[in-house]
């Protein structure tokens, strides 16, 4: 029994740092400038990746806020694809300096542990590390100073409260998160919102029409697009080269969005 408790951690660690091999290949074989910064975001580092696309003129820069188990390769990943597109991509790491023992998502023995610690994190906090985020970026000698938002599952929720509490954002893309749950939010928000979502995601879809309902009644922007037979986190699920064809598609197409939706932004 000893040397079942002592493995067992072993191997969740092992299946934690190489459950997303194909992201981290996608990053090694990257020829994109990457750097790791760290900012400062009241008493604590926040530690940040940021992609830099091979462009000649300034660039648009866009947020990534990760999913609920931290800063992970396929996040950094989905940052490098957009700055291959031409875009200044930063994901902030929110577990930074989660506590003493724990400074970066990379130092969670698995990521059910840093799942966990995730929905610790006090809300405000998170926006203000977003805001850290933000003014850095959009103060780069290669930024054009415009700054769009995305983020996914837990990120996807980040992302539209975001757009409650910050008013330079000119887009905010929500991938498969929920929104606030009473009205007053929505009447602070000034970036259009723009809606990704798995057909086979109920928990989350079933709060659609009351997200649209109190948009609509702010008076706010908000487009959706759900795909059919995808499912929750298809973004991440899709990259993956052994990816079903419903999250494979839901993946592509989203991509062809996203990119529409940053185009117009330029």
């Amino acid at each position: 029994m000893r040397s079942i408790t002592v493995l067992l951690p072993l191997l969740l660690l092992t299946i934690f740092a190489y459950s997303q091999d194909f992201a981290l290949q996608q990053l090694e074989d990257s020829p994109r400038h990457h750097e790791w910064v760290e900012l400062t975001s009241g008493e604590r580092t926040l530690h940040c990746f940021v992609a830099y696309p091979e462009v000649s003129t300034k660039a648009l820069t866009v947020i990534v806020i990760h999913e609920n188990r931290g800063l992970t390769d396929w996040v950094r990943s989905l940052a490098d694809q957009l700055a291959a597109e031409g875009y200044i991509a930063i994901a902030p790491d929110l577990l930074s300096d989660f506590n003493e023992e724990y400074d970066r998502t990379s130092a969670f023995p698995t990521s059910d542990e840093a799942r966990s610690a995730i929905y610790q994190l006090d809300a405000d906090q998170v926006t203000h590390d977003l805001e850290v985020a933000q003014d850095y970026v959009t103060q780069l000698p290669a930024a054009n100073g415009q700054n769009a938002v995305m983020g996914f599952c837990w990120g996807g929720s980040q992302t539209f409260r975001f757009a409650t509490n910050n008013d330079e954002i000119k887009a905010a893309m929500v991938f498969y998160g929920t929104a606030p749950k009473e009205p007053e939010p929505f009447l602070q928000i000034e970036a259009p919102v723009y809606g990704f979502y798995g057909g086979n995601d109920q928990r989350v879809n079933a709060t659609l029409e009351d997200t649209r309902r109190m948009m609509t009644a702010a008076g706010k922007s908000y487009e959706i697009a759900v795909y059919d037979g995808a499912g929750h986190a298809y973004m991440r699920r899709g990259d993956d080269p052994n990816a079903d064809q419903p999250n494979r598609m839901a993946r592509n197409q989203s991509w062809e969005r996203i990119l529409e939706i940053l185009k117009n932004l330029d």
